[in-house]
């Protein structure tokens, strides 16, 4: 499979290898090339010297946050640790955010600014409500990957995935680049469509019972990504 483009906008880290010049970071020496570059200057300057380091386009990616009437107490404190801990994990790159229950709310359009307070208030100031559609927000993350010119793309589901009204989301996960699941099991929930909806979306389920389980689950999700 061909590898992700390096864009202008990449960043160092994890991601591919490839052979840079020395910016004072990375202390892998590609003598092969560095060789190279010295044979056609006799006065090297640090640039001059190549390394190998990783780096990493930028990302998109959509975050779907159930409020429906079942996310109450606990859940609306893992639904703010998850803006949260994207909102950190995802500072480079290009972040959307979607609420939902039997309806939904674009609260961030993928690319704007990410300011994680305001995301945290309009998130908060959502009533819970409803019943829980899980195929409409999929249905509009696909919209929001679809403006952005990002090759690495996914979407990220925080919910309980008790859907009870809207069409089977399955075959819309599965029309997805990639899904994640953050399943809460706090309450209510199930498990086995989460489970479906992630292999569908050829992406990965994870269980969170509170808001300590979110931060270590989203690393989990872009680790070496």
């Amino acid at each position: 499979m061909p590898r992700p483009r390096a864009q202008s906008s990449s960043r160092r880290g994890q991601g591919v290898l490839a052979s840079l010049p020395y910016r004072g970071a990375a202390d892998d020496i590609d003598l092969d090339a560095t060789i190279e570059v010295l044979a056609e200057r006799p006065v090297p300057e640090d640039e001059d010297i190549i390394v190998r380091d990783r780096i990493r386009s930028t990302r998109a990616v959509v975050l779907l946050v159930d409020v429906s009437g079942s996310s109450k107490g606990e859940r609306l404190t893992t639904s703010a640790a998850a803006v949260g801990a994207l909102a950190g994990e995802l500072e480079r790159d290009r972040l959307a955010v979607i609420a939902f229950w039997s309806d939904a709310a674009v609260l961030l359009e993928i690319g704007a600014p990410v300011r994680p307070f305001e995301l945290l208030d309009q998130l908060m100031r959502i009533p819970a409500r409803g019943l829980t559609n899980v195929a409409f927000p999929l249905q509009l993350a696909a919209e929001q990957l679809a403006r952005s010119p990002e090759r690495d793309s996914r979407v990220v589901l925080l919910s309980d995935c008790v859907h009870n009204a809207g069409p089977d989301p399955r075959p819309l996960a599965a029309a997805l680049p990639r899904l994640d699941v953050l399943l809460d099991t706090s309450g209510e929930r199930d498990v086995e469509l989460g489970r479906e909806l992630a292999r569908s979306g050829h992406g990965t389920l994870h269980l969170v019972r509170d808001f300590h389980d979110v931060a270590p689950a989203v690393t989990d999700i872009f680790r070496d990504r």
